[in-house]
């Protein structure tokens, strides 16, 4: 079975991960999807494929004869969908043979090459959309089938190859992918994430992330008696964000560039709260970008009085390339593989997270390969069948490569 034909039977499973839930998973019915892979799995001779009660899938493909001290290598994906748009019947369509021109979605919306230039570089393939109703689901559905496929290619080709791990996480999208997977049990010496976009694209660096928070606690007084003696919250809040400068933030940054981004603000007079989420690539600048908001703390309180202002930061991920560069082997193996496929390679920054990177500070380096996929999140998302077979060949080239050299 091609990986796209997997694709196709996991989107129409409604896997969306909640936010505001404070359970593990975040929602019962990637359960769904976790069960039917198990099924697959254990039908793919994996003896110990297993869902956990936190919706962690796991299975273990042993080393083939002369490769038993080749390393252990974990693949990973995710089973949520991002709740920034519907994933609840998903509806794929198929255009073979594409044309590389504008395609209408439906819903009134048009995937075009104007805002898509790489779809005429897919002419010829076999395109897979939305109906322009939901987001797809490649991301990352699309990484689950071809990490399947790649055992079933395994066997089919007979490929030499040591311990594969697999894993299959809930709520990634929502920031906790990593958190409970097991890494005793999981076992391998080093993982990939399938979770990236084009199929040329490896990330290996990301993000370093926080949040945070400004509790502002005003004063209230009559409007007609209140000179020197009202403190509006709400205009305090106002007041922080004027004190950040205006050109970083994500709609003036890009690559490496960090940000700071308002994601909420709220109140009136007593009481206001102002939410950010701060990032930067550079772990200098992002220090000094927390530092410029605890600044900000300390001069409003002078201004108005200790209490005025409160702020609570939470970091969130780092960087995860500092882990990845003692272990730089599987970075360049994997763009020795993509290489062979015809690719030219590129390494692209993560102007985000990924489960690597939680994973790479826990213990596991692991950067993240792309799988075929294009704008993730939305109704305009697509793939084609072709993108995801070169991934299917790489993740093998990888396995063989490691067990050549073992």
């Amino acid at each position: 079975m091609r990986a796209y034909e997997r694709l196709l039977n996991y989107v129409v499973i409604h896997t969306t991960s909640d936010e505001n839930s404070d359970t593990v998973p975040s929602t019962k019915r990637q359960f769904d999807l976790a069960n039917l892979l198990v099924k697959e799995m254990k039908d793919l001779g994996i003896e110990d494929a297993s869902v956990d009660d936190n919706c962690y899938v796991m299975g273990h493909v042993p080393a083939t004869k002369g490769c038993e001290n080749a390393p252990k290598i974990g693949f990973i994906a995710h089973l949520d969908t991002a709740p920034d748009s519907s994933g609840e019947n998903v509806h794929p369509v198929i255009h073979e043979n594409y044309d590389g021109k504008d395609v209408e979605l439906g819903n009134g919306r048009v995937l075009t090459t104007k805002l898509f230039p790489h779809l005429a570089d897919l002419k010829g393939r076999t395109l897979i959309t939305t109906d322009g109703t939901t987001l797809l689901g490649a991301d990352d559905k699309s990484g689950i089938a071809e990490i399947m496929t790649m055992v079933e290619e395994l066997e089919n080709q007979n490929i030499p190859h040591g311990k594969i791990c697999i894993a299959f996480t809930p709520d990634e999208e929502i920031g906790h992918g990593a958190s409970l997977l097991d890494l005793e049990k999981f076992d391998a010496d080093f993982g990939y994430t399938i979770d990236g976009g084009p199929e040329n694209e490896i990330e290996y660096e990301n993000f370093n992330a926080a949040k945070a928070v400004f509790k502002i606690k005003g004063v209230s007084v009559h409007p007609g008696d209140a000179k020197n003696r009202m403190i509006n919250a709400a205009l305090v809040a106002c007041e922080i964000s004027s004190m950040l400068p205006s050109a970083e933030t994500p709609a003036h940054t890009e690559d490496r560039e960090g940000f700071y981004h308002l994601t909420d603000i709220n109140g009136d007079v007593e009481n206001a709260k102002i939410e950010y989420i701060i990032r930067d690539h550079d772990a200098s600048l992002f220090n000094a970008k927390l530092e410029t908001l605890r600044k900000i703390e300390k001069i409003l309180n002078e201004k108005y009085g200790d209490g005025t202002v409160s702020l609570t930061v939470t970091e969130q991920y780092r960087n995860m390339i500092e882990k990845i560069k003692p272990h730089i082997h599987i970075v360049e193996t994997a763009k020795k593989c993509a290489s062979e496929q015809g690719l030219t390679v590129k390494d692209v920054p993560i102007r985000g997270g990924t489960d690597g990177a939680q994973l790479s500070f826990r213990g596991l380096p692991c950067p993240n390969l792309g799988t075929g996929g294009y704008a993730f999140h939305g109704p305009f998302e697509h793939i084609t069948a072709e993108g995801m077979d070169t991934v299917v060949n790489i993740i093998c080239s990888i396995v063989k490569s490691y067990s050549e050299n073992s």
